[in-house]
């Protein structure tokens, strides 16, 4: 089977980019709307998206689910979900198939809300855009705050920030991804990607594996905090990551002096 190779110089590169790269959204964003009408809008959304996440997964990506029971003792407050980023639509769909997609929220790269339609009228639905400065960094602490005390909502990382289609290990990530479950004192979960071969097709199928909770030390500083819960999670993810058995694309790392 010929796969397709993709080359790059470091783990935290970007292989995978859009026309609206460059996208930013203006200081004053306004994350959570109020109103009959938008609040009419964001239920139709998420219902729609929610149809299309079912079919796309299951039936396209062919997606299995392990250890979703692991979420339902939690079904009635906020948690944080951490997964790697390997699909370029079932990563924010396929959630939606794994917790409640009417309490679900993903961060995503400013970018997508420059996506045509989708950016203006989709994606707002259930994204949180990570800050390109301090002031919206402030700003996107204090929704995710509301977005898991107010509306106990599930949110959805991946703390890998680049995509790296069908990728099976887990690439290196910062201890601060983990600032938000520290400072809110939150449970935090693992959701991996995994891949084996399928027998009717090329494309492999998927499995992915829910490990959790993994709560933040508090008898520890923040810093160090941080950097607990990203080595347990972290060696969750990698243990995982060893269960893919097919490598539908090809990663060679090029020597930064070529």
């Amino acid at each position: 089977m010929s796969k397709k190779t993709y080359y790059y110089h470091s783990e935290s590169e970007d292989l995978v980019s859009s026309a609206q790269q460059d996208f930013q959204l203006p200081d004053d964003y306004q994350f959570f709307r109020e109103g009959a009408a938008w609040q009419f809008w964001n239920g139709l959304v998420r219902s729609l998206a929610c149809a299309f996440a079912w079919l796309y997964s299951r039936l396209f990506l062919l997606v299995k689910v392990k250890g979703k029971e692991k979420l339902r003792p939690f079904k009635k407050q906020g948690y944080f979900v951490y997964g790697n980023h390997t699909q370029m639509l079932g990563d924010p769909f396929n959630p939606m198939t794994i917790v409640n997609p009417y309490h679900y929220y993903a961060l995503a790269a400013q970018a997508n809300w420059g996506i045509p339609f989708l950016g203006k009228y989709v994606i707002p639905a259930a994204g949180l855009p990570v800050g390109k400065n301090i002031k919206q960094s402030i700003r996107l602490l204090k929704e995710v705050k509301y977005a898991y005390e107010e509306k106990q909502a599930a949110i959805v990382i991946y703390p890998e920030a680049h995509l790296w289609p069908y990728y099976t290990k887990i690439r290196p990530f910062p201890a601060t991804s983990f600032n938000f479950p520290v400072s809110l004192k939150a449970p935090a979960f693992a959701m991996t990607t995994t891949y084996q071969p399928c027998r009717w097709r090329k494309r492999p199928k998927i499995t992915v594996y829910i490990d959790g909770p993994f709560y933040p030390d508090e008898k520890l500083g923040k810093k160090a905090a941080q950097e607990k819960l990203h080595g347990e999670i972290a060696k969750s993810m990698q243990e995982r990551a060893k269960l893919s058995t097919c490598e539908y694309c090809s990663y060679v790392k090029i020597d930064s002096k070529n």
